[in-house]
């Protein structure tokens, strides 16, 4: 079950500046200020706006780092008490432009993408900064209805869902699905003072089943998502810790609930090379209260079972060690073992009186004789087979004339 995510940048510069330098904010910067300073240099520096600056791609990099840590509180606090050591650089999110790969790149990245690798890219400057500047195209979608339709690769299709008070109240589910499988992104903006809006979460689609989907979760309870780079990533470094890594992709969603009013949701074509299919549903979870009360449950049931599995690694990690060493102890006690009994044979054979004759002697004196007796034994089987055969070759013909006599008698 996934839900919303925050927009996450790529994984460190090889030189890494204190986040706040980098967006621009102090460090008692709230999250309103964070986000702002973020979207606006983002934008800057865009690798679809600086196509022949490739100072720009480092520093868009830089930026989306910067942000991954600030606007998430436990990264933050990590980083406020022990710098960039206290944060797993391989946990980071990854992601690339793709308008700005180039067709053979592209071409990797969706072979990638086939085998299971997840490839997250940006969402197109042409997209955001028309977002940002109000220009889009905004469609209706009432809650409980559902619209179905294709989006180019790097376009979106936005839709405004208008929830009242008492929907609100309830919650609110947003989905996207394809039966089609098409990658695509789901994403939520806020407007700006300025009447534009700007990006607030993404969400990857993920293949479940038969479809690809994705989902945001405004139930006013905390709804995880499922990051599965983080595991793509373990299984990459140790496979044996894949499994325990599995549930460290699961990740709070920033918005827990909408207020009432019109809020704006997109679909963006994050296919390769071909347009998405899909279809986008607005449902208020009022109609779904045992449901929403069963993801809850498993939500909770997930964490704890997070928090049991970090123990068991450590316990696990314990076992196979010792395993290990005592299955190492057992060949070299058997190659011992093998090697002293070996030496104790050899020993024992040099208590002999008896010379070990030529091995050419003894051969042709036994070979004379053993035909010799062979001979006999072969004669005297002879005799005996003959012997034998003639013994049975006179019952026969006493027995069959017998039988002759006797059918005689009889006839």
């Amino acid at each position: 079950m996934s839900s919303a995510k925050k927009v996450e940048g790529s994984s460190s510069p090889a030189t890494r500046r204190d986040p706040y330098e980098v967006l621009s904010v102090t460090r008692d910067a709230n999250d309103q200020e964070i986000k702002s300073s973020y979207r606006k240099l983002a934008l800057k520096y865009h690798p679809d706006k600086n196509a022949n600056n490739p100072d720009a791609s480092e520093l868009f990099k830089e930026v989306a780092y910067s942000y991954s840590i600030l606007s998430d509180p436990e990264k933050r606090r990590q980083y406020d008490n022990a710098g960039f050591e206290a944060l797993d650089a391989d946990g980071m999110d990854m992601e690339i432009d793709l308008s700005n790969l180039g067709t053979v790149n592209t071409m990797f990245a969706a072979l990638f993408s086939k085998l299971g690798v997840p490839i997250k890219t940006t969402v197109s400057a042409n997209v955001l900064e028309e977002a940002m500047n109000g220009t889009v195209t905004v469609r209706p979608l009432p809650i409980g209805t559902s619209v179905s339709g294709k989006v180019d690769k790097q376009c979106a299709h936005f839709f405004g869902v208008t929830i009242s008070e008492q929907q609100a109240e309830s919650g609110v589910v947003v989905r996207v699905t394809s039966t089609a499988q098409s990658k695509f992104k789901l994403l939520y903006f806020e407007q700006d003072s300025s009447g534009g809006y700007g990006l607030a979460l993404q969400e990857e689609s993920e293949k479940t089943g038969k479809v690809t989907s994705a989902g945001m979760y405004f139930l006013h309870f905390q709804v995880y998502r499922m990051d599965s780079t983080v595991n793509a990533l373990a299984v990459a470094k140790d496979p044996e810790s894949a499994f325990f890594k599995r549930l460290e992709g699961l990740q709070p969603c920033e918005v827990s609930e909408l207020k009432a009013g019109t809020h704006i949701f997109a679909v963006y074509g994050d296919n390769f090379f071909k347009t998405a299919s899909y279809t986008i549903e607005a449902l208020c979870a009022k109609t779904y209260e045992d449901t929403t009360e069963k993801l809850k449950e498993i939500e909770a049931q997930i964490l704890r079972k997070r928090n049991e599995l970090r123990q068991f690694e450590t316990e696990y990690r314990k076992a196979l060690a010792r395993f290990q060493e005592v299955t190492n102890r057992y060949t070299q006690e058997k190659q011992t073992v093998d090697e002293l009994l070996k030496q104790r044979d050899t020993i024992h054979s040099t208590f002999s009186a008896v010379k070990t004759p030529s091995v050419n002697n003894l051969t042709n004196g036994s070979s004379s004789k053993t035909q010799g007796e062979e001979s006999k034994v072969d004669g005297d089987s002879a005799g005996e087979d003959g012997g034998s055969e003639s013994r049975d070759k006179s019952k026969r013909k006493w027995f069959n004339l017998n039988l002759k006599g006797s059918d005689k008698k009889l006839g």
